[in-house]
């Protein structure tokens, strides 16, 4: 059986309301509790609608924590995969930085083995230069020797032909001053004036062969038997021999010792009067040696004894050796020649070319 629920006592009687008169304590009783229900309405009011708002502010804040929960649990979630993907990234980054130090040691090998190569290049390079440089100075060094000694230019301006071509072919721009200096020498020399050696000893060996022939100044010149015999007319030659007496023949037999044994001639070098007919070979032996000693002031291109040398020649021809003979005279014009024909230019040198040739070879 349900209990019924208790009844409710009975409201209390309120006091019978008295018309209210100004002034009196029932009326001021009267307004009091009506300001007092008033303001217990306006707090019933003033709960219901805090109650209320109380109400509505926990919905609120039920809807904010579920809210907060989801995203809460959206952002564990989040905060999961983006975990994962930074373990992923810090794998995927530590396998990067692994592969980068490989790399950076296999760069580093590589440029060291460029280096490597390159210097190897570079040395391979150099030493082909070095090596050029080398064989053209020994090649220009020899040139000048056979220069010196044939007294000719053209071994020397072989060699720098030569040189130059080789270095056209090599064409590196570290031997272009090289090449520079080799054309001015070679210019150099095209326009030098050398003495022609080779042509003054076939000329020497000449005179040395006509020596020999030389009539000395004191020797008697012969006589012809047709210049000594007596002229006739034609007109007997044409008859026949005319018989001569015995004392014509012996008159022509003294005359012609006579004069044989007198001869009358200008002197003009006592000393060449004064040499005895077996003195005349050495008298030609001493003339070929001063020949041989303008030989070899030729060769040695000591070119002011060369012509000290002939003009010594000269003399000695004029002074023992017959000057109105021919062959005397064909002799001394050739010395004439030779002495005309010997310069005193010096052979061109290529100072500019070893100078270049120096630096390059000090690595310059």
């Amino acid at each position: 059986m349900s209990s019924l629920p208790p009844t409710p006592p009975p409201p209390p009687e309120l006091p019978p309301v008295l018309p209210a008169t100004q002034g009196t304590p029932v009326a001021a009783q009267v307004r009091s509790a009506t300001v007092s229900r008033g303001t217990l309405m306006a707090l019933v009011l003033v709960a219901g609608a805090g109650l209320l708002s109380s109400v509505m502010l926990w919905q609120r804040l039920s809807n904010i924590q579920e809210q907060l929960a989801r995203q809460s649990a959206d952002t564990g979630a989040n905060a999961i995969e983006a975990r994962a993907l930074a373990r992923q990234a810090q794998d995927v980054a530590r396998d990067a930085a692994a592969r980068q130090v490989v790399l950076e040691s296999r760069l580093s090998e590589v440029a060291l083995q460029r280096g490597q190569l390159e210097d190897l290049i570079q040395s391979l390079s150099r030493s082909r230069d070095e090596n050029l440089v080398v064989d053209i100075e020994s090649a220009l060094r020899l040139a000048q020797q056979q220069t010196q000694l044939t007294g000719s230019p053209e071994p020397l301006l072989a060699a720098l032909r030569t040189a130059d071509q080789r270095l056209a072919r090599a064409a590196q721009p570290r031997l272009a001053r090289l090449r520079a200096s080799i054309t001015r020498d070679i210019e150099r020399i095209r326009s030098a004036t050398v003495t022609d050696v080779p042509g003054l000893l076939a000329r020497l060996d000449d005179i040395v062969r006509q020596v020999d022939d030389l009539p000395v100044a004191n020797a008697v010149p012969a006589r012809s038997l047709t210049a000594d015999a007596p002229r006739r007319p034609a007109s007997a030659v044409d008859a026949g021999p005319a018989p001569v007496a015995w004392w014509h023949r012996w008159r022509g037999a003294v005359l012609e010792e006579a004069r044989g044994l007198v001869r009358v001639s200008r002197i003009d070098q006592p000393e060449a009067m004064l040499v005895a007919p077996e003195q005349a070979f050495f008298l030609r032996e001493n003339m070929k040696l001063k020949l041989l000693n303008v030989r070899l002031s030729l060769l040695a291109r000591q070119n002011e004894a060369a012509r000290a040398d002939v003009a010594a020649a000269s003399a000695a021809l004029f002074k023992y050796f017959d000057p109105g003979s021919r062959r005397t005279q064909a002799v001394a014009a050739q010395l004439q020649q030779v002495q005309g024909q010997v310069r005193t230019a010096e052979l061109p040198r290529i100072d500019e070319t070893l100078a270049a040739l120096a630096t390059l070879g000090a690595g310059k």
